[in-house]
């Protein structure tokens, strides 16, 4: 099975070369073609705040709901991400205007908010709450027009245009709070080519929304649940008292416009970044980072180990330049076993299975197949890829844990499967019973957590048995030098040595690295904005795999030449120290780009974050182990023992 997922990616790929070669379509996504006054429906995904960092269901608050309400059938992805797509009650028409239309009015009467509805919608609009809708699938957006400082007519040359996701539930001004009750949808079309006797198809190509406060005393509205909007300026907001009822419309008009957009690239709007730039200086920062490492690491291995090697094979005063130099010195005990196997090989399992994953992830995402059209894709192929994944987890595991000389192999495939997976799911359980608590859309229902369950211990836990099983049974990794039975003393280790202070210094080169892609990843996580640019995260992740092992190879280097031969676990922890420096960076992004005030919210930041250091810690961490090792074997190899 994990054959065939490897397989996967390079099949859709070639799929999609054999289609047509005028535009890249997703895979799993087709264009929908309209014609005249064919319904376009409407749909509300969630109610999202950077502020509570709690997902609300569309009708958690009091709007027009239709006669009958229908959730969308979601895939894991979408449950995971708290998306809860429900119809709306408004009637959209193709290329058909409606200048204002009233929403759920009986006999032409406002909307009574009761108090207690008034005070949650209030809530809502302080805690700065976002509606996210969207039509055909396509999310809606806020215009924002942004202008330079210039003065005159070339203000409109100026203009910068950006769009905000979703749009604002409502606004505060002077201590009083307002609704946005009245939506200006606009909604660009693109007319398909067809021939003379064929009727005009349209597609969806941009959907933005202008929301409008209006009070009820502005709004003029006859028996048809038409409604007239107040010219000009004059007209005042609607405003929400939260100590009593509330009498409102809800109302919204339609607008279309015809574009030169095609479907193929109508989710460019929302996924054109307007500092490329800043991407790219992030890349060539990030090379001038390893090509320092690798000038450190040539000198390093062409003039200090050539030397030593070839001082440590001459036959005559060889007893002299094992005095010079420290890592000659402890060839006895360099390969010794370290203290606890089972749990540093499960870790190491573990550590595979990420790496397996997140590479697949990123290069088939990379290529345009995870994109956001297809809702939840993207959490969906991850998962799915860290169980399948297992196998190559538990392989790397057993053969290690041989190595180790460990035995008991049927327990060890059971850590490797239940360790790292188990802490995930303890902390997102404990997580998920908080957002329960406060009845956000976030929370993953109980038949969701089930799912999960049976795909761990249907489907990871067998694979990483499977895989263990092989591995164990495989020969195991042959060290060049034998093993003493005496441990060899270690001398006292200078300051630097440490282990804090190695975590410090391994770390801070490889965050460096990446740090600007990490800042966008959180924007993207924390603030409900859209990360689609794989390619330079791919770029970033091949410079982070180099960047760790060289750095984990100069530490382990370090470390050999002070004579100390416990490297295993230091070395493991020590190549993750750039996880250290993300913490950091996260306590930095709270503190500073975060407006997180209460308890619940603050708390779901730092348990998610833990998770996230975690696996990073544990990715970099065997990125700098299996690097180190490999170093150490060839060193040894190349050193004549007698």
């Amino acid at each position: 099975m994990a054959a065939a997922m490897d397989w996967l990616p390079w099949s859709l790929l070639l799929l999609s070369l054999m289609c047509d070669t005028g535009a890249f379509y997703v895979p799993g996504v087709a264009p929908i073609n309209f014609h005249q006054n064919d319904p376009v429906e409407i749909k509300a995904v969630k109610l999202t705040s950077s502020l509570t960092q709690r997902l609300m269901e569309y009708y958690s608050l009091p709007f027009c709901q239709p006669s009958k309400i229908t959730y969308k059938a979601e895939n894991l992805g979408e449950v995971l991400r708290g998306d809860r797509i429900v119809n709306t009650p408004f009637q959209v028409l193709m290329n058909s205007e409606k200048k204002c239309e009233v929403l759920c009015s009986q006999s032409n009467k406002p909307v009574t908010l009761t108090v207690e509805q008034s005070r949650l919608v209030a809530e809502r609009i302080s805690e700065d709450y976002y509606v996210h809708l969207i039509a055909d699938n396509l999310p809606v957006a806020t215009r924002l027009e942004l202008y330079s400082n210039r003065d005159g007519d070339d203000k409109k040359k100026e203009k910068d245009v950006q769009f905000e996701h979703g749009y604002r539930l409502g606004f505060t001004d002077v201590n009083k709070i307002y609704l946005h009750n009245h939506l200006s949808f606009i909604l660009y079309y693109h007319r398909e080519d067809l021939e003379e006797d064929q009727e005009h198809t349209y597609r969806v190509v941009r959907f933005e929304v202008i929301p409008q406060s209006i009070r009820l005393e502005d709004l003029k509205t006859d028996e048809k649940s038409s409604c007239t909007l107040p010219e000009g300026t004059n007209s005042s907001p609607q405003e929400i008292d939260p100590t009593k009822e509330n009498q409102l419309y809800f109302t919204y008009s339609v607008h279309w416009e015809e574009s030169d957009i095609k479907w193929a690239s109508r989710w460019d709007t929302y996924l054109t970044m307007s500092d490329v730039q800043i991407h790219w200086f992030s890349i060539i920062n990030s090379v001038v980072v390893v090509f320092f490492l690798s000038g450190i690491l040539s000198m390093i291995i062409i003039r200090t180990l050539r030397k030593d090697i070839a001082n440590y094979n001459k036959e005559d005063d060889i007893e002299d330049t094992m005095e010079e130099s420290g890592w000659k010195l402890v060839h006895g005990d360099v390969f010794r076993p370290p203290q606890y196997p089972m749990i540093l090989s499960s870790l190491l399992g573990s550590g595979i299975q990420l790496f397996c994953m997140i590479l697949i992830v990123i290069f088939v995402a990379m290529l345009g197949m995870l994109s956001p059209s297809s809702r939840g894709a993207l959490m969906t192929t991850a998962c799915f890829l860290f169980m399948f994944m297992g196998v190559f987890g538990g392989f790397s595991a057993g053969r290690l844990y041989r190595t180790l000389k460990g035995h008991r192999w049927k327990k060890g495939a059971f850590c490797t499967a239940t360790l790292y997976p188990g802490v995930v799911f303890g902390i997102c359980f404990i997580l998920n019973c908080f957002i329960w608590g406060k009845h956000s859309s976030g929370a993953v229902p109980f038949p969701t957590m089930v799912a999960l369950l049976c795909m761990w211990f249907g489907i990871s836990l067998p694979l990483v048995y499977l895989g263990y099983y092989f591995g164990f049974r495989k020969q195991p990794y042959d060290n060049p030098v034998r093993t003493n039975q005496i441990p060899r003393q270690i001398p006292e280790q200078r300051w630097y040595m440490n282990r804090f202070v190695g975590i410090l210094m391994a770390g801070i080169l490889p965050f460096g690295a990446m740090f600007i892609e990490l800042f966008f990843i959180f924007s993207a996580i924390w603030e409900n904005q859209f990360y689609y640019l794989f390619g330079f995260l791919f770029l970033v992740f091949i410079i982070l795999v180099v960047s760790c092992s060289q750095i984990s190879i100069v530490m382990v280097y370090f470390q050999l030449c002070a004579e100390d031969y416990r490297w295993w676990w230091r070395n493991f922890l020590v190549s993750g120290g750039s996880a250290f420096y993300v913490l950091v960076y996260a306590i930095f992004y709270f503190v500073n780009k975060l407006d997180i005030v209460e308890f619940i919210p603050s708390l779901l930041y730092f348990g998610y974050t833990a998770l996230m250091v975690l696996s990073f810690w544990l990715l970099t961490g065997t990125i700098g182990f299996y690097a180190a090792y490999m170093f150490v074997r060839k060193i040894y190899a190349a050193v004549k023992i007698d």
